[in-house]
């Protein structure tokens, strides 16, 4: 009796010192090479984006400064109102149309929102999208013939910096009495939108 008695006890201690000690040490283990397996796909992630930047730098490196500075003329790191409607301005001056009515909100900062819209400044900036490029608004009216119009489109087209011209209307100068050459231009009112990146 006493022979069966001793395995048994043995084997008994054998199970309750491999739950208080041996069980919880493997956890632990279990626990760790789960986390060296989460920094180790970590660190490859990382070794993947050094790898992105680089080839990116490279790809930068060999842009030259003149089309460096064209891109950024294109989509600048900032509004740049003042520099766009003297762009405009230089546009317009061969056909004699001068800018007037120049408008737009200093205090304005439109971005589009993801499902197209636009929020405005204020308390609602915490709804504003994660997009990286904002929208800045501007409207002006000038006055020509409409050929003067026209060149002055194709050419506002042709202008490096992203612009939108969101409305154009018009009016004609009918006025009697006036020179024949002034009855013939018209009266054009636009609502352009232009665009920058966010840093």
């Amino acid at each position: 009796m006493f022979k069966f008695v001793v395995p048994v006890i043995l084997i008994a201690i054998s199970i309750f010192g491999f739950l208080v000690f041996a069980k919880p040490l493997y956890n632990d283990i279990s626990v760790l090479r789960e986390q060296a397996a989460s920094y180790n796909e970590a660190l490859s992630n990382s070794k993947a984006l050094e790898n992105e930047r680089d080839k990116l730098t490279k790809k930068y490196n060999t842009i030259s400064s003149e089309n460096l500075e064209k891109i950024k003329k294109l989509l600048p790191e900032n509004v740049d109102n003042i520099r766009l409607i003297l762009e405009i301005e230089k546009i317009a001056l061969p056909y004699g149309m001068v800018l007037r009515d120049v408008r737009y909100d200093t205090f304005r900062k439109t971005t589009e929102t993801e499902g197209g819209g636009a929020v405005i400044g204020g308390d609602e900036t915490d709804q504003l999208s994660r997009k990286n490029y904002g929208t800045w608004s501007l409207e002006f009216s000038t006055q020509g013939t409409y050929d003067k119009f026209i060149s002055f489109i194709k050419d506002l087209e042709k202008n490096l910096r992203i612009v939108d011209i969101s409305s154009i209307t018009f009016s004609s100068n009918l006025t009697p009495g006036l020179n024949p050459s002034l009855r013939e231009s018209y009266q054009y009112s636009f609502k352009i939108n232009t665009y920058w990146l966010k840093n």
